[in-house]
């Protein structure tokens, strides 16, 4: 089993297979599949060995709030000053005569201008189509964490390991205690 890295092989990046190997667990949450390959990692496991895999996949989007004018301009006006930021610093930095920076206080101004125009038109234009505003995610309902056939006993016995020293034992009362609401011995029968 492998996991191709962007660097690997043209081959590799055309042709995406699953991973192979055997099913180590089955968690319901990423964060609890990444805090298992954690574990393996501290305790000098072949993590390159690893991979996650999410079953069932679903696109969730989540409505963030209602779309208004001021919440499309403000938008526009933002990722336009961002826009007047970068053009203005390489104004700044590249201007033969040192422009100073009003100069990119200007350029801010204008990109900010632009975008809040530009935000403005295009939400006139898909008005109709979409009222709200919402953010996309793509979840899994499972994760498996799976790993190399020859590999899955020693990775097994690493997380049971760990799990088991985190569980607190309970330890038995001192011998010199006395028991605890216990009634007295029954009488011998007569």
């Amino acid at each position: 089993m492998s996991n191709q890295s962007p660097f690997g092989g043209r081959r590799a990046a055309l042709f995406p297979v699953l991973p192979k190997g055997e099913v180590l667990a089955t968690y319901a949450t990423y964060g609890e599949a990444q805090e298992a390959v954690d574990t393996l990692a501290k305790s000098d496991f072949p993590v390159k060995q690893v991979s996650i895999l999410g079953n069932d996949l679903k696109s969730v989007e989540r409505v963030t709030g209602k779309l208004t004018w001021g919440r499309v301009a403000l938008a526009g006006a933002a990722s336009g000053a961002w826009l007047g930021v970068f053009f203005g610093l390489l104004f700044f930095i590249f201007s033969p005569d040192g422009a100073g920076l009003p100069f990119v206080f200007a350029a801010v101004m204008i990109g900010a201008g632009f975008g809040m125009l530009f935000g403005v038109v295009s939400a006139a234009l898909n008005r109709r189509r979409r009222d709200f505003t919402s953010t996309m995610q793509v979840i899994a309902s499972n994760y498996q964490v799976i790993v190399d056939g020859a590999l899955v006993n020693r990775a097994r016995n690493l997380l049971t390991g760990h799990a088991q020293a985190d569980v607190a034992v309970p330890t038995p009362p001192h011998p010199s205690e006395p028991p605890h609401a216990q009634e007295p011995p029954a009488a011998p029968p007569a």
